[in-house]
C-alpha cells in the first residue's frame, strides 16, 4: 500500500465525470487499499474518491467510525428526506460549509471481491456517501454550500 497525493480544488480532475470500472482486478484492490490509506492518513478524513488521488475511476473509500467501506462504481438508487450538514473536503482545506443532503440514501455498488452489495445509510454516513459519490460526477461540496462557516 502507498499514500497518494490529494489533488486539490484548482486541480481540473476534480471537475471531470468518471469512468465505470468494468472488472474488479488486483489492480483495482491495490488502488481501493493505497485510496483507504490516504484517507487514514489526513486529519478529518472520513471518505476518498479517486479523483481526489488523481484517477478517473468510479472508485470510493468511507468510513465514518463504523469501519472501512469499499465502493465499485456507487450509485445512489434512493433518497428519502432531507438535513442539513457541515461538510468540509479533503480536496479543499480549511472550508466549511452548510448545505442540504438527504437524510438516507440507499446505494448500490461492487465491493472489493467485485459483488455487488446495497447499502442503506442515514445521517453522516448517508452526507458521506453522498459527498463522495458526487466527486465521481465532478460536483464539489461547494456546488450546493447554502452557507460558508468560518
Amino acid at each position: 500500500m502507498a499514500l497518494r497525493q490529494i489533488r486539490l480544488f484548482d486541480d481540473e480532475i476534480l471537475r471531470k465525470k468518471c469512468k465505470v470500472v468494468e472488472e474488479v482486478n488486483d489492480k483495482i484492490k491495490l488502488i481501493l487499499n493505497d485510496m483507504a490509506e490516504t484517507m487514514y492518513n489526513t486529519e478529518n478524513g472520513g471518505g476518498l474518491a479517486a479523483p481526489q488521488v488523481g484517477l478517473l475511476l468510479r472508485l470510493v473509500v468511507v468510513d465514518m467510525g463504523e469501519g472501512l467501506i469499499k465502493l465499485v462504481n456507487p450509485r445512489i438508487i434512493d433518497k428519502e428526506g432531507t438535513q442539513e450538514v457541515i461538510e468540509g473536503c479533503l480536496s479543499i482545506p480549511n472550508t466549511w460549509g452548510k448545505l442540504i443532503r438527504p437524510g438516507k440514501v440507499t446505494v448500490k455498488a461492487l465491493d472489493e471481491n467485485g459483488e455487488e452489495f446495497i447499502l442503506t445509510a442515514t445521517g453522516e454516513l448517508a452526507k458521506c456517501l453522498c459527498h463522495e459519490i458526487d466527486h465521481l460526477d465532478g460536483i464539489l461540496f461547494t456546488d450546493l454550500v447554502t452557507e460558508y462557516i468560518k
